[in-house]
């Protein structure tokens, strides 16, 4: 019995996750996309990486696979100095 409301109350956990980070990942994005806008001081190298991350953020949100989005993109906002 124990087991079976243990595994009810996990999996209820994991759907209620779901939505919350996939409305994380545009928000990440626009963040992304503003402190690119702002011309940051970064090198050619940095940038390419923050675009980089920030395309397979996307790519990934698009993909449904939202924490995996989540992980890229905090990556591409670390180099930015964001958060």
């Amino acid at each position: 019995m124990f087991k079976k409301t243990a595994l009810a109350v996990t999996t209820a956990l994991l759907l209620a996750a779901g939505p919350a980070l996939a409305g994380q990942c545009p928000a990440d994005m626009s963040k992304i996309d503003e402190a690119l806008a702002a011309s940051p001081d970064l090198t050619a190298e940095q940038l390419a990486e923050v675009e980089q991350l920030r395309a397979e953020g996307e790519a990934q949100h698009a993909a449904g696979q939202h924490q995996e989005s989540v992980d890229t993109l905090a990556q591409a906002k670390a180099i930015l100095g964001i958060e």
